[in-house]
């Protein structure tokens, strides 16, 4: 999903099928779908799934939109650490 493969609209695999492919267990499938619920990421309904809503379309434009500001900050020469401080900065308000 934050890699961009799934559009809005998207149904994603049944918990079961994902479960099998990974070979992991079912309530961890699960899970993982309650809390791609609960972060509006997904839609799920009895009978129709797990489809993706349009936030996740939106964070899939917010990755890429990341990934053009890490290399923009990289060819200025600025080390992962002061983009990361930059960040955070700006997510508390700060300007200076």
């Amino acid at each position: 999903m934050v890699a961009g493969t799934l559009r809005p609209g998207d149904k994603l695999s049944s918990a079961r099928e994902l479960a099998a492919r990974l070979d992991v267990n079912l309530h961890t499938v699960l899970r993982a779908y309650q809390l791609l619920r609960d972060e509006g990421l997904v839609d799920m309904r009895r009978g129709r799934g797990a489809v993706a809503t349009p936030a996740a379309g939106a964070l899939s434009q917010l990755r890429s939109e990341i990934q053009e500001l890490s290399q923009k900050a990289l060819a200025l020469g600025m080390s992962p650490d002061s983009l990361g401080a930059l960040v955070r900065d700006s997510l508390r308000g700060d300007s200076g």
